[in-house]
């Protein structure tokens, strides 16, 4: 499941404070149990991807009134950790970057259909439920029908929302008049999907080339800046929160529906390979650099 603010389809690349905020506690943190990340590791991390003190200090402050973080005083310093809430969506998002992947080829030929009828005055609520219904791979049919790939459980988003009384969920295929990739077409953007997809390898292909020169003795290593060698932690936190925001509105749509040159399985091949690269080395300066503690 996924917050709106984690993953909001309007930011770029660089995306705001929380999103890398949780990108580092799900690098560092996740996996660790009940552990907890001084403020100081905190900024000293996200500074080094371009987020300032003050910008990080507010954002701590905004995700534990949210109830994203909780916050335990150790002497003189303060320490952050993960309440419950923000392991949901951490875990939702390793298991779709680590376990579902970014191509579907296995399709059975099913679809979710998802049908809603809000008050006017619900704004917001229809805000988040859109926003979470497009993590979870939905895209607008109809502007109360929503329709996505496959078998997909929506009860918990229903219900953290509050809207079961005013959501009705099915499992469908579509009948042989249905043009199915005139349907995709007309329900979710694929041009602005590829892009992110072509963006993203552009941007993270050069990094395998600067290692592989690194290696044969015949390159510097550090690439324009995003090079392992100078800052895993820092090339990781990056490279996990650009392939969230890549893949953040993409669907996973049929492969047999989509184009032939679809951009998707390259991309995720260079993340992988550049996931790969930096996952001991982050780990190794993580232990070093990061003042941690148990959560009480």
């Amino acid at each position: 499941m996924e917050n709106d603010d984690v993953l909001d389809p309007a930011e770029g690349p660089q995306q705001r404070p929380q999103s890398l905020m949780l990108a580092f506690f799900g690098n560092h943190v996740l996996e660790e149990g009940d552990l907890c990340v001084s403020s100081g590791s905190v900024i000293d991390v996200l500074g080094r991807v371009g987020v300032g003190e003050p910008a990080v200090r507010s954002t701590l402050t905004r995700m534990v009134n949210r109830g994203l973080l909780s916050r335990q005083r150790e002497g003189r310093r303060m320490y952050f950790g993960l309440t419950p809430h923000a392991r949901r969506i951490l875990e939702d998002g390793h298991a779709r970057i680590w376990t579902r992947g970014a191509v579907d080829d296995a399709w059975d030929g099913t679809w979710t259909l998802l049908g809603f009828s809000l008050p006017d005055s619900w704004k917001s609520r229809r805000h988040d439920l859109r926003s979470r219904l497009t993590w979870s791979g939905f895209g607008p049919l109809y502007s109360g029908l929503w329709i996505a790939p496959g078998e997909v459980d929506v009860t918990a988003v229903v219900e953290e929302l509050d809207l079961s009384d005013h959501v009705k969920v099915f499992r469908a295929r579509a009948a042989d008049l249905t043009d199915i990739d005139q349907m995709i077409r007309d329900t979710w953007d694929l041009e602005s999907i590829a892009a992110r997809y072509t963006s993203f390898d552009a941007r993270w292909t050069p990094h395998l080339a600067s290692e592989a020169d690194a290696g044969s003795g015949s390159g510097s290593g550090s690439g324009s800046g995003s090079g392992s060698e100078d800052d895993p932690i820092g090339t990781r936190l990056r490279l996990v929160s650009e392939w969230l925001w890549t893949i953040r509105t993409d669907p996973r749509l049929p492969a047999r529906h989509l184009p032939p040159d679809w951009p998707a399985g390259p991309a995720q091949e260079t993340f992988r390979r550049v996931a790969a690269r930096t996952e001991e080395p982050a780990r190794r300066m993580a232990r070093e650099l990061l003042d941690t503690a148990r959560a009480r």
